[in-house]
């Protein structure tokens, strides 16, 4: 199979895809190696292909119409990680992603999207299995999430659960203006 061909089969598996695929996954229906999936992502997304790469595999990510969005600043310990996702999602929200503003290389974002508990002790999982150190703390644990959710409602929940809960920073504190 061509390279075209190969990245338009690649893309239709991912539009038909109701969660993300595997890039052994993708290697194994496509016939190639892993490597060249890899490639063929970064060549899609370089043509606008709204390609996301989760812990569980890529997919594509077209927001819903009727969602909106909000970015939270956040910093707690390494230990709160899962009940700060869980207030998120408990309250109606998904988390798209992690963003950490780091004084040498700028911004570095990954996303994430995590929408129930389930996501979230999955995450969670990797995160202790891998024994990795998380973002937020290469910037003194200050970090930001793009929350998703169905109204500006639930985003208030939201805002104010981690509120409470003494997660949120200032956007000063977080590195906005």
């Amino acid at each position: 199979m061509e390279g075209q061909d190969r990245r338009n089969a690649l893309t239709k598996i991912l539009e038909e895809a109701k969660e993300p695929v595997s890039g052994t996954e993708l290697s194994k229906k496509l016939g190639v190696s892993r490597q060249v999936i890899v490639q063929d992502i970064a060549l899609l997304r370089a043509v606008n292909k709204n390609i996301i790469s989760t812990t569980k595999g890529y997919l594509i990510y077209q927001q819903e119409e009727q969602k909106v969005n909000r970015c939270f600043a956040t910093k707690h310990t390494t230990d709160e990680i899962e009940e700060e996702l869980n207030t998120i999602v408990d309250n109606g929200g998904k988390v798209l992603d992690v963003i950490v503003m780091h004084e040498l290389y700028g911004e570095i974002a990954v996303d994430l999207i995590i929408k129930n508990r389930m996501d979230v002790a999955d995450f969670m999982e990797k995160v202790r299995a891998k024994k990795t150190v998380p973002l937020k703390d290469l910037t003194d644990g200050i970090h930001l999430h793009t929350v998703e959710a169905d109204s500006e409602e639930i985003l208030d929940r939201i805002e104010k659960a981690l509120k409470g809960k003494g997660y949120l920073v200032s956007s000063s504190a977080a590195g906005g203006n």
